[in-house]
Formats: C-alpha cells, structure tokens, sequence
C-alpha cells in the first residue's frame, strides 16, 4: 500500500513506517512564535530547565502580530522577546519585516519539512509541499529543547480540483467553497491534500491561501505535491537547491474523496460569525460596509495587491468606507510600490500600513465601531475577532473587497471590472 504526503513526510522525518493512526516522533525543521504566543513558550521553556536551544538557527520569533507596539504591556512582551533572542543565539524577526507565515514562506519552508509554530496558520507552508501545523506553547517550547516533537499521523482526504476558475474567482473562492462542504469541524486533525489539474496551474500565492485556511476546517494539515510552480518560486526566493519532487503514491490510502469543480465556484463571502457560513456574493450584495481590509497571511501577498489594483485603478473608494492595505511581507511592500501598486491604492483612498497581521486580531490598526461591518481578506471571522463583539465580519477575496470598497457594500467583482 502507498503512502499520502503526510504519510511520507513523517516517515522521513521519524525514521520509521509511518501510517495514518501510528505515533511517531519526528526531527522538526523549524519551529517558531510570534509576539503574542512567544512570551508563554519562553516562559514554559525556561521552566523545564533544559538550559539550550536544540537548533538555534532552526528556531525563530518573529514580531508580527502588534506592531509597532499599541501598548506599554505588548512593548515589554517585545523587550523579553528580543532579550531571548540575544541570549540563546535564535533567530529573530523584528516589527515590519513582515508575517511569521509569509516570511516563513519566503525564508524556510521546502517540500518535505516539518514545520510546526505557535499559531494555527501555521499550516500556510503546506502550499509548498511541507509538513507543517500549529501547536500550543508549551509543545513548541518542547521543540525549542529537543529539536523533536511527537505526532499522532493524519487520516488524509483527498481533494481534487479540476477545470478553471471564472474571471476574478480565485484560490480564497476555493477555500471557502470548501470549508462550506467540510464544515469548521469537518475535516479535525485530518489532513488535506491536494490534487487536480487546477492545483497545477495554481501560482504558490494561491496554494498558501488555500493551505493557510485548512485550519478553519480542523485539518491538521493542509498539504500540496511540490512540483516546477515550487522549483520556480523556491528559485526565485534563491532556495532552488532545496527543491525535490514530492507527491503521493498512487495507491495511497484515502479516508475521504472530495471532487470540485472550479469552473462551477462563484465569488464566495463567509458571513458573521462562523468561517462555514458560506454563501455566493450575488445572495449578499448591497450588504453595507463600513471597512475593507486586505492584507494578512491569507491574502497580503503581491498577486492579492495586484488584484486590487487593477480593479482600483484611476477610482476612488465609495466615500462612506474605509480601505486598509497592509502588505504580509517587507518583499511584498517593496516589490508592490517598484510595480506601482501601493501607489495606484492609495489614490484610491487606502491607508497603506507597514507589513504585519495589523487589523486581523483586532489589537489595533482597524478595530471596528458598534454594530460596523468590515469586509476582509483574513481567515477569522469570529465574533470580536476584529476587537469588537459588536461588529461583523465578512471573509472574501482581494478582488471581492476591492469591488466592494468601490460600492460601499458587498459587490460581485464582476459587476465593477
């Protein structure tokens, strides 16, 4: 019997015959925290007095999520942060340079790689072919000591995507479709791989949309073959000797077959308050909106900027909405205002802030009044997610929220392009 991506990964990674339901312990390739997780990881590692780092340029803290610092509280978080940094000899990634998962993307992860973080979206670097998940604090802290971790290994399910997307129906459309058919819980500690001729002609960009948002089904993991997209993108980040092909074998065992067409997927919005409340953006259009917002570790890489602009271009948001721009990566920044993007979005209208998670989390940078509706291109739509209970939160493509800036309600793109 073959063996899934999954299966694979973790049999390389552990030394052993790994199958879905086995435990294993695998060697990690890198493991890391972000600002607001990385404070109680430290603190649970010095409690188990291991004394040293396993991998110190295999582990990493990146400051993303509260940047620049809001408050006294997170700016002494931050100073312990960097205080540890200095100490162990561990990587670490000051405010602006840009998103732990993007970064993660642009820097670290290869096909194959065991890649676990203190954040659920950590499964984002499964667009490139590696392994990789969220763990709690303390588990990480663990890795931080050993350089290992434990597994129970994934059933997988196998989606496969065939036909092509409708004109701005993109990779967050597919996504969404699919968690409206897996449910938030529908696919728990499973792992998702992909397949199909659509997955072979879709960019990295949008392979990490859709592996980041495998999360908000339960998956594990979500998982894509690495082929020549990601021998391109590998090469163009100058990690082209990291690349090997990798793909399941043919006679891997499935727990589940889900088959989409992508020629059949509309523009999607995920309604308030649940990431499955899925519905195509015809049934919601003129739903008012107060805010737009694109950036985050879903959809604030350049191919999302880019989508924005050409709808933005030579207009002007609808004056009654507020359009925020924050990029997932100091390359995307630079490479997007060389290109002319940033420029194009605020003549629009847009506030451009500095690379960071900035609104998503709702610590700053974009919290929404009583009873505001914001449009976004996140992964969240939790109620408070966006720093107000009061609030609700649409999920939506870059080019759905670009349309709907224009508006000042919920728009099919295809009605303004």
């Amino acid at each position: 019997m073959g063996k899934t991506l999954s299966e694979k990964i973790l049999s390389e990674k552990s030394g052993s015959d790994a199958r879905a339901g086995d435990i294993v312990i695998a060697q990690v390739d890198l493991a890391f925290v972000q600002d607001t997780t990385g404070p109680l990881t430290i603190r649970q590692f010095k409690e188990i007095k291991h004394g040293r780092i396993a991998n110190p340029q295999q582990t990493a803290i990146f400051l993303d999520h509260a940047i620049p610092s809001p408050n006294r509280q997170l700016s002494n978080d931050h100073k312990f942060l960097r205080r540890f940094a200095e100490d162990t000899g561990c990587l670490i990634f000051e405010g602006g340079s840009g998103i732990c998962h993007q970064l993660v993307a642009e820097m670290f992860a290869n096909p194959g790689d065991i890649i676990v973080g203190a954040d659920s979206h950590t499964v984002t670097a499964g667009g490139l072919g590696a392994f990789a998940t969220g763990m709690g604090s303390s588990d990480i802290a663990v890795v931080f000591a050993l350089g290992k971790t434990w597994f129970r290994v994934p059933e997988t399910f196998k989606i496969s995507i065939s036909g092509r997307f409708r004109k701005w129906v993109g990779a967050k459309d597919l996504v969404l479709h699919l968690i409206s058919v897996l449910g938030a819980d529908g696919a728990t500690y499973k792992a998702l791989e992909f397949n199909g001729n659509t997955v072979a002609n879709m960019t990295i960009s949008q392979r990490l949309t859709v592996a980041n948002m495998a999360v908000e089904a339960g998956a594990k993991v979500g998982i894509f073959p690495s082929d020549n997209v990601t021998l391109r993108y590998l090469a163009a980040q100058r990690r082209g000797n990291k690349y090997r092909p990798l793909r399941p074998d043919d006679d891997a065992n499935y727990e589940r077959a889900i088959i989409i067409d992508a020629s059949e997927i509309e523009p999607m919005v995920a309604m308030p308050h649940t990431v499955d409340n899925v519905a195509p953006v015809n049934m919601l259009a003129g739903t008012k909106i107060d805010q737009v917002f694109i950036g985050t570790c879903t959809n604030g890489r350049l191919e999302d900027l880019a989508i924005a602009a050409t709808i933005l271009k030579k207009k002007k948001c609808h004056p009654s909405v507020r359009l925020i721009i924050a990029p997932a990566s100091q390359q995307v920044l630079t490479k997007a205002m060389r290109i002319g993007y940033i420029q194009v979005l605020a003549a629009a209208g847009a506030m451009i802030l500095p690379p960071g998670c900035a609104a998503c989390l709702g610590l700053h940078q974009g919290v929404l009044g009583d009873n505001e509706a914001c449009l976004s291109t996140a992964n969240r739509n939790f109620k408070g997610r966006m720093g107000n209970p009061e609030a609700s939160i649409y999920l939506a493509s870059p080019a759905t929220a670009a349309a709907s800036a224009l508006t000042g309600e919920i728009t099919d793109p295809r009605k303004v392009s």
